[in-house]
């Protein structure tokens, strides 16, 4: 089993929805190579940032964690600019981790553009694979080009200063789905090594069974627990939100009968 939680769930949530569909690609493998000027777009106003300049200038904003500055490049401006000053700290460390997996190089392949609408072509390399092509779509709004397109506009403006936390919430749920399988394979294997026995999170955390994010909720944003009473003879584990509304809102339990989850106001789930 892997030694520490994925974090990397968090950005496909928030990217799925097509700000950088290269991010996950380009943090696979290796920084690229320096980047060669695109070609100029027909008919660009100077005073305009091209879509490959404007690219370019959000992922040097990202990694240098000018956040802001570079969402107002971006489709999420509306969900960044109504965020009070602890919400936007509340939500920095999961911005940091977007800026962590940014390679300091990002070698851009060229644009297209077609009226309103452009897309920039990314090279990404992940592993022994060939390098390949990611699009990243931009569209013109009141003069300048931002990254995204109009459908995920949309669906931003509607969350508003919710997005990010609405993207957040979304992960954590999965990713405590997931590990509440992991807690199930752990006990099997226990189990089966101790003459049908099972174990506590502290056990099982200590022989290597389950990652050690699970002592804290920094990584996770949920409180788990696993028990093993009448002298390990049985078990069960429940996770609940450790801010309830902001790092989730589910809470979960899990036993021989499987998981059952419920919005308890992030109270404990008791079955």
């Amino acid at each position: 089993m892997r030694a520490s939680i994925s974090r990397s769930r968090f950005f496909r949530a928030v990217f799925v929805i097509g700000l950088l569909c290269c991010l996950v690609a380009l943090c696979a493998g290796p920084a690229i190579s320096q980047t060669t000027p695109a070609p100029a777009p027909v008919s660009q106003s100077p005073a305009v940032r091209s879509p490959t300049e404007t690219v370019r200038e959000f992922y040097k904003a990202m990694r240098e964690k000018r956040f802001r500055e570079a969402f107002d490049m971006s489709i999420y401006k509306p969900a960044i600019d109504p965020l009070k000053p602890q919400e936007f700290e509340d939500l920095r460390p999961d911005f940091d981790k977007m800026a962590a997996v940014i390679p300091e190089q990002v070698n851009l392949g060229g644009e297209q553009v077609s009226g309103d609408i452009a897309t920039v072509f990314v090279k990404t390399k992940e592993g022994e694979k060939p390098e390949q092509l990611e699009p990243v779509t931009l569209i013109l709004i009141n003069g300048a080009w931002i990254i995204g397109d109009k459908d995920s506009q949309a669906i931003v403006k509607k969350a508003g200063k919710q997005f990010f936390f609405n993207a957040r919430i979304d992960t954590h749920h999965d990713e405590v789905q997931a590990m509440l399988t992991r807690v199930s394979l752990a006990e099997l294997l226990y189990s089966q090594q101790h003459e049908g026995l099972f174990a506590d999170l502290a056990t099982l955390i200590s022989l290597g069974h389950l990652p050690k994010d699970l002592e804290s909720t920094e990584s996770t944003g949920y409180r788990f627990h696993v028990n093993a009473p009448n002298g390990g003879k049985t078990w069960n584990a429940a996770a609940e939100p450790a801010q309830y509304g902001r790092t989730g809102k589910l809470s979960f339990f899990l036993d021989a009968a499987g998981v059952r989850s419920s919005d308890t106001g992030g109270k404990p789930l008791t079955p």
